[in-house]
């Protein structure tokens, strides 16, 4: 399995398990949405930091010759 597989991978769990705890609190009568519709932001930022980390390890791993 390639790097960019184990990625996509880890995302999607991410993601999945994410939308299930949004219907499992919906479920129990917490307002998911009011809190999402104020924190929406800190998404756009940890996709950002995510982008930027994965970046970083990238870049340096070309840099590192046999590696």
């Amino acid at each position: 399995m390639t790097q960019k597989n184990k990625k996509e991978n880890l995302a999607w769990g991410i993601i999945l398990i994410l939308i299930g705890a949004i219907f499992l609190l919906d479920n129990i009568n917490v307002n998911v949405w009011d809190a999402f519709a104020r924190l929406w932001p800190l998404v756009i930022i940890a996709w950002g930091a995510w982008k930027l980390y994965f970046g970083i390890k990238e870049r340096n791993q070309e840099k590192k010759p046999g590696t």
